[in-house]
């Protein structure tokens, strides 16, 4: 039976719940003798043999890079409590190296003491801030005991996770260190490529593509270790995972060349040379538009704009901005308007020692922009010996129209109500200007559904709409990746339509490569909502490589890791998006839940005021400061903001689900979901029901809810 927070197990007490596995359920909980936060994992009565074979392989290891267990009790072990993530890839290779090194080691010293892991993945991988730490040893096997049940089931499943198990694991015959290495070869050819190497449709071809399919080959400088590891005999692998830790050093050694080797970029926004202050938009607009053209450059990795124009008006050193972004390269350049006549000056700089690789003026008539920026996209892309990917041709648009399609993106950056309601104002113009031009009808649908997700606007009214311009836009330009998206995300808030959620999105992301900003739709509104949320947070994790200075992306992370139930790595990224913005009212209200999903609530309080003072009267802010309130014995204060939730029918039920969470009713919360549910309350499923379904999956009403929603279960959780 799950526990419940305030109930004790000896001398601990339990604080929350953290997951679930296929084996136990495991909790926050606060050692009450020493004041100390730890881990507790409980295991039903079926599994006692394999809970006490836990505690005596996990006893006897003492490594910085392992989980340190505390105390062994009645059908629960207690453990270092990790504040970290699960580790996903893609990563870079020079963290790759890092990260592997640090397991290697760890797996070492416990092959060492004559302890196979036996469940080797990335999600018994905890990242923290001092490294890895390698935990669950909940399959471990004393290679002492050693016998031929390599492979036991447990109601008809495998334990352990059948794409990382090694061949001779996966046929029930013995094992011995060289399972782990394969084990670790699989973790290891997932952190280059974000792909699992042998994972197939069903279990029983998971298992028959272990035994007997090779490797989809790897273009890696560690391909060759991670082939060897793979190896289907063992005595074709690495003998010992000290031999891996060996070739990874000596890889390392060389890494910091191969990292430089891989070129990335950063496009400052352009200084505006004009004598017209106001002609700022077209040389911000102008930056924009080539980062999006680099975009197109395979093996090219290019800073979104946010991070990027993060540095604008500040005059910091090159090589600062680089090291802060993670470049290699960065373009800069001016531009400067007169009449009908145009100049474009770019320069790019290799950031280590300031050497400029490549610079161009451009006199050009104002018609000829468009040109200027292929231009200077495949000038780039030239220097830097990669080669620009042929982009469909699109109808351009009139020169006003474009202009105006720039102000607005100038506008719609700049994240206040006055510069939303111009941003739509200009995506007006330049559609009077050019009715043909596509993208400014997907800038509409976009403004309605942002309007719908902080409840400026019933999403049964603003959707349908969203839905209607999204389709013009298809009308006039069929292929155009943002149209197909904003369909799939009408679909699943509008219809709970979600097989049509992710034809839409299949459509959006087939051109390769794809924006930033299109990665992010596709984790956030796609993968999430569907309840991959695994997939959503490596997909977060490289937006976020690619735009690091975006408080946006750091929210959506944090929901991600909330789905995946690691509530104090979501708090961190909440902390992130705020110290990015500190006007960042979602960011506090995000981090003031989590504070009262832990009883903490004088720092829910103060977040909660945070996030209502930015927020004006957003239901979703409302709820939270309501409960806050009543969590700090004001429930006086807290009537007024409740009743105004009551009686607001569209978007209020959102908010006082909201309430209910963060009061701890499980029961009242998923009730007023449905509710919201009934008025297609944009940001139902994406900001409340996949982000806190850990906790509200154990409500009575949480399958009905779901069968409302027509969604499944997610899957992924810790």
């Amino acid at each position: 039976m799950p526990l419940s927070p305030g109930q004790r197990l000896g001398p601990y007490e339990i604080v929350a719940p953290i997951g679930a596995g296929g084996m136990g359920e495991v909790y926050k909980a606060t050692d009450t003798r020493l004041g100390r936060t730890v881990a507790i994992k409980t295991l039903d009565g079926t599994h006692g043999e394999r809970f006490q074979q836990e505690a005596r392989a996990v006893a006897a290891l003492n490594h910085p890079h392992i989980c340190v267990l505390y105390d062994v009790g009645p059908g629960y072990l207690v453990m270092e409590y990790i504040d970290g993530q699960p580790l996903h890839g893609p990563l870079p290779l020079n963290e790759v190296l890092r990260v592997a090194t640090q397991v290697a080691d760890a797996l070492d010293a416990a092959h060492a003491k004559g302890i196979l892991h036996r469940d080797l993945k990335p999600a018994n991988i905890m990242m923290t801030a001092s490294g890895a730490k390698l935990l669950d040893f909940g399959l471990a096997k004393i290679l002492a005991e050693a016998t031929d049940d390599a492979t036991r089931t447990m109601a008809g499943t495998v334990l352990g996770t059948a794409s990382y198990m090694s061949p001779e694991q996966a046929q029930g015959k013995a094992t011995d260190a060289r399972s782990d290495v394969f084990s670790f070869g699989a973790v290891l050819y997932e952190l280059l490529t974000g792909k699992r190497v042998f994972e197939r449709e069903s279990l029983l071809d998971t298992l028959n593509a272990v035994v007997r399919e090779e490797p989809r080959p790897l273009d890696s400088p560690a391909s060759s270790i991670v082939m060897r590891c793979l190896a289907k005999q063992p005595d074709k692998r690495f003998q010992t995972i000290g031999e891996v830790k060996g070739a990874l050093q000596l890889l390392r050694s060389h890494s910091q060349d191969v990292v430089q080797a891989v070129p990335s970029i950063a496009v400052l926004p352009f200084a505006n040379m004009s004598q017209n202050a106001d002609d700022e938009f077209f040389s911000d607009g102008l930056a924009e538009e080539i980062i999006n053209a680099l975009v197109q450059v395979p093996g090219l990795k290019v800073i979104a704009r946010t991070s990027a124009f993060a540095f604008k008006g500040k005059n910091e050193d090159i090589r600062k901005i680089a090291e802060t972004l993670g470049v290699t390269n960065v373009l800069e350049g001016s531009v400067r308007r007169a009449g009908p006549r145009i100049r474009v000056t770019a320069q790019l700089i290799l950031a280590r020692d300031g050497t400029h690789l490549w610079s161009q003026r451009y006199d050009r008539e104002l018609a000829d922009i468009f040109a200027v920026q292929d231009e200077i996209a495949a000038a780039i892309a030239g220097a830097l010996k990669l080669k620009l990917s042929p982009v469909p041709e699109r109808r351009m648009p009139s020169m006003p129209a474009y202009e105006a399609y720039l102000k607005y993106r100038y506008y719609q950056w700049r994240f206040t109500p006055d510069d939303s309601q111009r941003s739509k104002e200009c995506l007006e113009q330049a559609l009077a200007l050019d009715p043909g031009f596509a993208l400014p009808y997907v800038g509409l649908a976009d403004y309605h559904l942002a309007l719908a997700a902080v409840g400026g606007l019933p999403s049964l009214e603003a959707m349908p709409r969203a839905r209607e311009l999204a389709m013009r836009a298809l009308e006039i330009d069929p292929d155009l990746p943002e149209a197909h998206a904003m369909l799939g995300i009408v679909a699943g808030v509008l219809d709970f339509d979600w097989p049509e959620t992710e034809r839409r999105f299949r459509l959006a992301m087939a051109p390769e490569p794809i924006s930033t900003h299109m990665r992010q739709w596709n984790a956030y509104f796609h993968l999430l909502s569907i309840g991959r949320p695994a997939e959503a947070r490596r997909q977060h994790d490289r937006v976020i490589d690619e735009d690091p200075l975006s408080q946006m992306w750091h929210y959506t992370s944090a929901v991600s890791l909330l789905a995946l139930g690691s509530e104090e790595a979501a708090l961190n990224e909440c902390r992130r998006s705020v110290e990015l913005d500190p006007q960042f009212w979602v960011g506090w209200m995000l981090q003031g839940l989590i504070h009262a999903l832990h009883g903490r609530h004088p720092e829910s309080l103060q977040c909660a005021e945070t996030a209502v003072a930015s927020a004006a009267r957003a239901p979703v802010a409302i709820g939270p400061m309501a409960a806050a309130l009543v969590n700090t014995g004001r429930t006086v204060d807290a009537e007024p903001l409740l009743d105004e939730l009551r009686s607001n029918t569209p978007t209020g039920p959102i908010g006082m689900a909201y309430f209910h969470l963060a009061r701890g009713d499980m029961d009242g919360a998923v009730e007023w979901a449905g509710k919201a549910a009934d008025q297609r309350v944009a940001s139902l499923v994406t900001i409340f029901v996949r982000p806190f379904e850990p906790r509200l999956r154990h409500a009575a009403g949480w399958p009905a809810l779901l069968k409302t929603l027509n969604l499944a279960p997610a899957t992924g959780h810790l």
